[in-house]
């Protein structure tokens, strides 16, 4: 080490020992703060505390303010600037006035911690072609793969081995989902038929639904909200229309046939509403009960690729805790399913983002008003994929640029860019706390980012070729990754 680099920690050291040592009764080492929710209202009255307050001491006060007989994990941020040591320093980095009240934003984090994935523990073979979807079930003990081999497969994640392998579709499998009760699985063709499975057996309930006049783009399952059982199915194609199904009969509801161009993605909220997103640069806003369009929201400038709800995580889940633990009763996990939504969107209301081929994304209040909450620039090829945080706070999206940007969930906020990796980035996931962040791309590699502390956590290479898919469990214990080289990778901590 050289002296010059000795000489300048014992610079820095000396300066962190001078604030620690300060006279904590000297008003210049001291601060009138307030703190606010997210949504501005103020909590609690006025307080005198230190400069030099870590986040450790602000979530004590917080936790007295609040008087939560159980201690509570939060974040705080002033200005928009997310303190992460002690309060001075972001102070000082915002050069604000101390002399006035600083005003500190607090918001809740997961009472459970997951840790990041760091090996590939499991290489599983059985497609012969690549693998196009992956997803965990809502309770994370089992997972569900398409592939361009014609097949769906359900695999046991405790023993990383094939479970089913449901054959009938004609072409590649060009998406799959797990009902939000867990108990069936949609797949969708390339030949455009829809076909509906039994979970645990693999065995296909009734025939194949067909209508589609090309193939499917994307499903979206009736949230368990507000049915017990999630019979609805929403189907989207490159044939420019949305169909809703009876899954119980096999038979057609009704079609929404306003798009002028092929339908990309489609997301079922949790308010009876159904978002479309199109290569018509348009996203329409249905009633799920009277298939009818509520509002059109309009200002993307290229095809809308992807959609994604603050409430994304939650209507997926279902009834099911993070330990993927769920009510025995039908009423009992029915209330679940509206705890579990209902805390989401407290202080706010079911928040949708669109990424598209123009490079931007958009953040939108579809339950309320056509126009937009913010617009998001920054990304300087299309944006593939988005998703939001399970606690609906944080925004991420993945583009052609190579690059992941994490977004704030609520205003739309830009917040970071994660870069490292050298070409496009196909998918990104969340874990259940919100903490971590994984990311998958055409360079055959997954990422693991820290999202407080903005920055790569793990680069994890195994894959031979391009990674397409990418799911971390609901549970928090594994994540799954898929791709061109035909293989599933389950990743563990």
């Amino acid at each position: 080490m050289s002296g010059n680099t000795i000489k300048k920690q014992k610079i820095v050291h000396a300066k962190s020992q001078e604030r620690k040592e300060m006279d904590i009764t000297d008003t210049t080492t001291r601060v009138i703060v307030e703190f606010a929710t997210p949504e501005g209202e103020t909590t609690g009255p006025q307080l005198d505390i230190p400069l030099v307050s870590t986040t450790k001491d602000l979530n004590e006060l917080i936790n007295t303010v609040l008087n939560n007989e159980e201690k509570l994990p939060y974040s705080f941020f002033f200005d928009e600037e997310e303190i992460v040591d002690e309060l001075h320093d972001v102070l000082e980095k915002k050069k604000a006035e101390v002399e006035s009240v600083v005003r500190i934003i607090y918001q809740p984090q997961a009472l459970f911690r997951v840790r990041a994935v760091t090996r590939c523990t499991d290489t599983i073979a059985g497609h012969s072609e690549a693998v196009l979807h992956v997803a965990f079930s809502p309770d994370g003990q089992q997972l569900v793969s398409g592939s361009g081999d014609k097949t769906v497969r359900t695999w046991d994640v405790w023993t990383a081995t094939p479970n089913k392998t449901m054959r009938g579709h004609k072409n590649w499998v060009m998406a799959v989902a797990y009902s939000p009760c867990g108990t069936k699985i949609a797949s969708g063709g390339m030949e455009g038929d829809v076909r509906v499975w039994d979970a645990k057996t693999g065995v296909q309930l009734g025939k194949e639904m067909k209508g589609h006049t090309k193939w499917i783009t994307s499903l979206a399952w009736e949230p368990m909200i507000s049915n017990y059982e999630c019979y609805r199915l929403a189907s989207s194609s490159k044939d420019k229309s949305v169909r809703i199904w009876d899954t119980r009969r096999r038979t057609l509801l009704y079609t929404l046939g306003g798009h002028s161009d092929a339908v990309k993605c489609i997301k079922w909220g949790g308010q009876g509403l159904l978002y479309t997103a199109s290569q018509d640069r348009k996203i329409k806003v249905w009633n799920t009960e009277k298939g009818i369009l509520v509002r059109t929201l309009e200002g993307h400038g290229h095809w809308v690729n992807t959609l994604s709800l603050n409430t994304e995580h939650v209507l997926r889940t279902g009834p099911n805790s993070h330990l993927g633990v769920r009510p025995e009763d039908e009423k009992e996990a029915m209330e679940e399913c509206k705890n579990k939504y209902n805390k989401v969107i407290t202080g706010t209301r079911e928040l949708l983002a669109s990424g598209s081929d123009d490079f931007t994304l958009f953040l939108w209040d579809p339950t309320t008003s056509k126009k937009p909450i913010a617009r998001m620039t920054g990304h300087q090829q299309p944006v593939n994929f988005i998703s939001f945080s399970p606690d609906g706070l944080l925004l991420a999206s993945a583009s052609f640029d190579n690059s992941v940007r994490l977004w704030d969930g609520r205003t739309g906020r830009f917040m970071a860019t994660f870069r490292g990796h050298v070409q496009d980035v196909y998918q990104v996931c969340f874990s259940a706390d919100s903490r971590l962040l994984c990311s998958s791309s055409k360079d055959s590699t997954i990422k693991v980012w820290d999202l407080k502390a903005k920055k790569l956590k793990f680069d994890l290479p195994g894959h031979s070729d391009k990674v397409f898919a990418i799911d971390w469990s609901p549970d928090g214990q594994r994540v799954c990754s898929g791709g061109k080289d035909k293989v599933l990778k389950i990743w563990r901590s």
